[in-house]
């Protein structure tokens, strides 16, 4: 009888612990929609530089999206895009047998994430599970403030949960960057801590890895991220083992 008793108060208890992660969630969902900064207003990209290529892979990745048989998306920007080619062996390692789409554009900031997601054909697909990595592009300068960013990836995350509510969620803690400690370090890791708070365990999951890039002395070495912000092969090892057990859990692999 105790132990049933006990084993009741447990379920009572998680069961709160649950309602309260929704709610929470909740509450940040309409607080951010409330909100008309640029981190959160969608925002086709405009930079020069990327005109040339940018819409035949945004071409591209939509004809992908349009033939179906997706079970995996990952949502970002250059370091997201770098999956197709610096760390192309990595990801054929893990993901070329997952049916997985790369949905990673250079330069994109939140808000450029946000136009995508809502001129993407996400018709035929039913994917199992999205992989977001986004808000370094934000963090530049006085762009954007810590609580701007964490309002970005979490209206990205309202996005998805809004136009595929089947699909899990893996919301990435933004890498750090720059080779020792600095303030745009400092606001990333703010902007991290705020943004976790919209994970509820069920349907949307947080994962910070950022001390895997840093060695003892919390310094990014050139052997991992050549320029101290994108990863080479190494560095694409890195970021796709350590987070490997968590995608097979929301996988049910």
């Amino acid at each position: 009888m105790k132990r049933r008793i006990t084993s009741l108060i447990i379920a009572i208890i998680l069961l709160a612990l649950l309602v309260g992660c929704v709610s929470t969630q909740q509450k940040l969902f309409q607080s951010v929609r409330q909100k008309s900064h640029r981190s959160v207003t969608p925002a086709k990209i405009e930079f020069k530089e990327v005109q040339k290529w940018y819409w035949p892979r945004h071409d591209a990745v939509n004809e992908r999206l349009k033939q179906g048989n997706v079970d995996v998306l990952f949502i970002g920007n250059s370091i997201t895009n770098g999956l197709d080619n610096t760390g192309k062996n990595v990801w054929d390692e893990f993901y070329a047998s997952r049916n997985a789409v790369n949905m990673g554009f250079g330069w994109d900031w939140t808000q450029h994430v946000l136009w995508r997601l809502d001129n993407s054909d996400f018709d035929n697909v039913d994917p199992k599970l999205a992989i977001v990595l986004i808000g370094t592009n934000n963090s530049n300068g006085d762009d954007c403030t810590a609580e701007e960013i964490a309002d970005g990836m979490i209206a990205i995350c309202d996005r998805l949960r809004t136009n595929l509510p089947d699909m899990k969620i893996l919301l990435m803690g933004t890498f750090p960057r720059g080779r020792a400690p600095n303030p745009q370090r400092e606001k990333i890791t703010q902007a991290n801590l705020l943004a976790s708070r919209i994970a509820d365990g069920k349907m949307i999951h947080y994962l910070d890895i950022s001390e895997r890039f840093l060695d003892e002395k919390t310094l990014i070495s050139r052997e991992i991220m050549p320029d101290y912000l994108h990863p080479n092969e190494n560095g694409y090892r890195i970021w796709l083992e350590n987070i490997e057990s968590k995608v097979a859990e929301l996988l049910n692999e």
